[in-house]
């Protein structure tokens, strides 16, 4: 619904129960894993979309949790039967997110958040319905460094090369909702909470005003 207001702008409004979709951007190391995760213990009503991917899985990942982990064939006739909202090669492996069950969310109030690089998140929007885009940056690129370096996945060109596309889709933050810098993990799942806490309140303002209304009304002073 679009609200027409006495400021001067137009707000669209969407209807309580809506499942809201968030999609959270971040350089590879930029710590996205970590934040979600804690938003995720914190926040109920709140469901991860869990991506595929050909790679293989890294220490302490979890199948079906941090992705569920396909072959090369099993992604393709997926990729076939158009069940990736956006999927993209990365250092030769694949990558796809599922396309989400709106309907299932609505029945069951559940608002999503998606693990999407900007590319990716550009290819959402002409898929989706107002998504939330927020963006997560590390405090610096040499804070990146080093956590990529300190965390031993990538050959020192990988590196070179998350370092590279990371300075290059900093500049696509600039069209995000918002930005979020994890300098500190608590402080940066705790912001990632107030937002998606304000955007709740936000799509359920006009029912909040139609429940209340009646009470409104009659109070007489």
């Amino acid at each position: 619904m679009i609200y027409e207001n006495g400021f001067g702008f137009e707000r669209e409004t969407k209807e309580k129960g809506v499942g809201l979709i968030f999609i959270l951007s971040a350089p590879s190391g930029a710590g996205k894993t970590t934040v979600v995760k804690g938003v995720l213990e914190q926040l109920p009503g709140l469901r991860f979309s869990v991506s595929f991917t050909t790679r293989l899985p890294r220490p302490n990942e979890k199948e079906g949790e941090d992705y569920h982990f396909v072959s090369h064939s099993v992604f393709q006739r997926m990729l076939e039967r158009n069940e990736f909202l956006e999927w993209a090669e990365v250092l030769g492996n694949l990558y796809g997110t599922p396309r989400p069950d709106l309907k299932k969310l609505k029945s069951e109030e559940m608002d999503l958040i998606l693990d999407i690089d900007t590319q990716g998140a550009k290819k959402v929007l002409k898929e989706v319905d107002q998504p939330i885009l927020i963006y997560l940056l590390p405090p610096s690129l040499k804070v990146l460094r080093e956590r990529l370096m300190k965390r031993g996945l990538d050959s020192l060109e990988r590196v070179k090369f998350r370092l590279s596309k990371a300075g290059q889709d900093m500049e696509e933050a600039l069209g995000y909702h918002y930005v979020i810098v994890n300098e500190r993990v608590e402080g940066a799942i705790e912001k990632l909470r107030s937002i998606i806490i304000a955007e709740r309140c936000r799509r359920n303002k006009l029912s909040i005003i139609e429940e209340n209304k009646e009470k409104w009304e009659d109070y007489n002073g």
